[in-house]
Parts: structure tokens; C-alpha cells; sequence
């Protein structure tokens, strides 16, 4: 049993680690989000607050992806051009989380959603923002950023 499991471990220790991290990183999302509309309100969490946010976890992922999934070792040069290349991916989704928020939270949701459940469409609508990031930001991490040589 423990031998299978060391196997698994050995075979899926990348996206595992991706996924625990990257579940961090949404968990912290998600409270920073929650944050910013409890301090600033609706309109701000899903605009200056949202880019805030997302500033502060691409930080935050990039260290444990460096560190914990990929387990780069470049240093120097290598290293400067590894993380430019990982923030411009990330800026990259963060366009893609900025528009998702603007249509599903700011324009959609004030349209459909009686406004006693806009704070609950908005969560609903950060999730689904979160779901497509986490995806595109593996596919980036994977084949642009933390390739192996």
C-alpha cells in the first residue's frame, strides 16, 4: 500500500502540488475578494480591488510554483527571465479574471440578479473567474515558464 501510494506520489507530485498551491492561492483570492467588498464595497472588489488581488497572489504563486511545484533551480539571469515570463502569463489571466468579473459581476449581475443577491452572484461569479485562471495558468506554467530543459 505504501509503496502504490509512493508511486502515485512519484508519478502526480507536480499536479498535486499544483493543485494544493493553486488552491491556496484561489482560497486566498476568494478572501481577498470577500475582503475588498466588505471594506470597499460591490463595485470596488470587482474593479481596482480585483486587479489588488491579483497582484498580491501572483506573488504568492509565484514563489510556491517556483519553489514547491516546478522546483526550479535557475538562478541569475535565468531566474529574472523565468519570473517576467510568469508575471506577463499571469497579467495575461488577469485580464481574463478582470473581464470575467466587469461582465459577469458588474454588468450581468446587477441586470438578472436582485440586488439582495448580488454579493452571493458576485462570489458565484469570482469562483467561475478563479476555475478558468487556475487552468490557463497550469498550461502557461507547464509549457512556457517551468519547462524543463
Amino acid at each position: 500500500m505504501m509503496e502504490t501510494l509512493r508511486r502515485l506520489w512519484v508519478r502526480y507530485r507536480e499536479p498535486i502540488t499544483y493543485l494544493f498551491f493553486g488552491g491556496l492561492a484561489t482560497l486566498l483570492n476568494i478572501v481577498l475578494y470577500m475582503l475588498f467588498n466588505a471594506l470597499c464595497g460591490y463595485e470596488a472588489a470587482n474593479s481596482w480591488g480585483n486587479v489588488l488581488n491579483n497582484i498580491i497572489c501572483i506573488l504568492f504563486a509565484y514563489t510556491t510554483n517556483r519553489t514547491w511545484v516546478f522546483r526550479s533551480r535557475t538562478t541569475g539571469r535565468e531566474a529574472w527571465q523565468e519570473f517576467v515570463k510568469f508575471v506577463t502569463c499571469r497579467l495575461g489571466t488577469l485580464v481574463v479574471d478582470a473581464v470575467i468579473m466587469f461582465v459577469g459581476g458588474n454588468l450581468v449581475g446587477p441586470a438578472l440578479v436582485p440586488a439582495q443577491y448580488l454579493a452571493l452572484w458576485g462570489f458565484g461569479v469570482k469562483v467561475l473567474a478563479n476555475v478558468v485562471v487556475v487552468v490557463l495558468n497550469y498550461v502557461f506554467s507547464k509549457l512556457l515558464i517551468f519547462k524543463k530543459k
